[in-house]
């Protein structure tokens, strides 16, 4: 999709203006941002009565994944998280009408600072206390999963507990005509280990490097929110401390910046929730199920021909790698 045509520009602006309730509203920038496999991002700069704003409209991609949120839930769950406080874009205006753009989007704030996982963790500059911003991570993330089920305004979640995961990804492999007995054994060990009683609270789903903002040297905020749902909040603690996220520096457990002794002490402290090594060994099997099902997925998008891409056919071939940690973390012979 492109959004950069005269006509789809005046449109924009006149959404924009009328959405401000300004009297006049110049695109000055719309520009495509890097990144953005599943959803895509503009860097939208606009006059607004002789202000210049920086935003970011965020829209569908040419393909949708299925486990993704619509635009409109997403801006609705963007308004819960940045009332409660979490570090997040402010959502700004929602268009429900496709004559705009052709699609349905939604405008937010720009956050300043890098998201891109491979310089956060190989650039000390960029993260002169890596141990601070893990302390941040942790702390932001405890106010996140302070939201309830019962929260009005997001009866829309699903709900994925932990043997919910694990029949969604067995379902999906079923479908398969190939067969992965790596990721077979991986969801049976989930399933015979699965936790007796779980919390139920607001989860990323997404959260890890890579998708959070630092802007000099602290954290700014948490993007992407179309995966968020109710679950077990010990989720986001396994997939910000699996292997696949740690990009430059697997060694630091905590996204390639931290260690978990940074990262969990502060968690447990804001949430009041503790985590045991079996509770971590548990969440991280889980993220690198979930993660080589997206892989997976991301791979029949290109060869079905949805959406042919170098990224999504390269993802298909983390595959491998993915089961080896699996197989590691449950100690399989």
């Amino acid at each position: 999709m492109t959004l950069d045509e005269d006509s789809t520009r005046r449109r924009l602006a006149g959404f924009v203006a009328r959405a401000s309730s300004a009297r006049d509203a110049v695109i000055v920038t719309l520009e495509r941002m890097s990144g953005g496999a599943v959803q895509e991002n503009w860097a939208l700069d606009v006059e607004l009565d002789g202000k210049l704003r920086h935003w970011v409209l965020r829209t569908d991609a040419t393909a949708t994944v299925r486990e993704s949120l619509t635009r409109a839930q997403e801006f609705a769950v963007l308004k819960v998280a940045h009332a409660a406080k979490v570090l997040s874009p402010e959502p700004l205006f929602l268009c429900d009408d496709p004559a705009v753009t052709g699609q349905l989007f939604f405008i937010m704030e720009r956050l300043p600072g890098v998201a891109a996982g491979h310089r956060i963790t190989r650039d000390a500059k960029l993260v002169p206390d890596g141990a601070r911003l893990a302390r941040e991570l942790a702390a932001n993330l405890a106010r996140l999963h302070r939201i309830t089920p019962a929260h009005a305004g997001l009866e829309f979640l699903p709900t994925m507990r932990a043997r919910d995961c694990i029949a969604h990804y067995r379902g999906y492999l079923d479908t398969l005509s190939h067969p992965y007995p790596a990721l077979e054994w991986g969801l049976r060990w989930c399933e015979l280990n699965a936790p007796q009683r779980e919390d139920t609270t607001f989860i990323h789903r997404d959260y890890r490097t890579g998708n959070y903002l630092v802007d000099e040297g602290r954290l700014a905020g948490v993007l992407d929110w179309e995966f968020s749902a109710f679950g077990n909040p010990l989720e986001d603690i396994g997939w910000m401390c699996a292997r696949c996220w740690r990009f430059a520096r697997p060694d630091l457990t905590v996204g390639g910046i931290a260690g978990v002794e940074d990262f969990v002490p502060e968690y447990e402290q804001m949430s009041g929730r503790r985590i045991t090594p079996g509770d971590l060994q548990y969440w991280q099997v889980m993220a690198h199920l979930r993660w080589a099902i997206i892989a997976l997925q991301q791979l029949e998008r290109h060869l079905s021909g949805t959406q042919r891409s170098l990224e999504l056919a390269l993802t298909g071939h983390l595959v491998g790698q993915i089961e080896l940690e699996i197989l590691n973390l449950t100690g399989a012979p």
